[in-house]
């Protein structure tokens, strides 16, 4: 069985929507064959990403970077995992009351460094979440998890 890891970080009910969307999308009833695994950023391992197939990150924007739970996720698995996960695929979605701009590219250039292989443009929400958002992101999940079972 395929399995996909939702790592995320949700301080807040915005970034919970998102959240919940993207799982909502990755455990719909037509993607067989995958298992969905969510951790918390701060409690997910180098274990919990060598044993993903693909990989969704869930961040808020801080200060114009990732949250900092994200950024100590990459910094407990980026050495440990770096050889054995390159071409994984991965998607993201980020939220943040004025600007998403740091937190994109400060993840994508740490993915990009990891090899890893996006599957679609990153999520990004500034503001109210809106159902256009939540449909992305549900679309994210699924895209992904699809991408787990290598059907992308």
């Amino acid at each position: 069985m395929a399995r996909l890891l939702i790592v995320h970080h949700t301080p807040s009910p915005a970034t919970q929507e998102l959240f919940e969307a993207v799982r909502a999308g990755a455990t719909d009833d037509e993607i067989e064959g995958v298992e969905v695994t969510a951790r918390a950023a701060l409690a997910a391992t180098a274990s919990d990403l060598l044993a993903a197939d693909a990989v969704v990150l869930g961040t808020p924007a801080n200060i114009g970077y990732m949250s900092g739970a994200l950024k100590l996720f990459f910094d407990t698995v980026y050495y440990p995992c770096l050889n054995d996960t390159a071409g994984l695929p991965y998607g993201l979605y980020v939220h943040g009351n004025n600007d998403t701009a740091g937190a994109v590219r400060a993840v994508e250039q740490i993915a990009e460094g990891m090899g890893w292989a996006r599957v679609r443009p990153p999520v990004e929400a500034v503001g109210a979440v809106t159902g256009e958002v939540r449909e992305a992101c549900w679309e994210l999940g699924a895209v992904t998890a699809l991408a787990a079972a290598g059907e992308v």
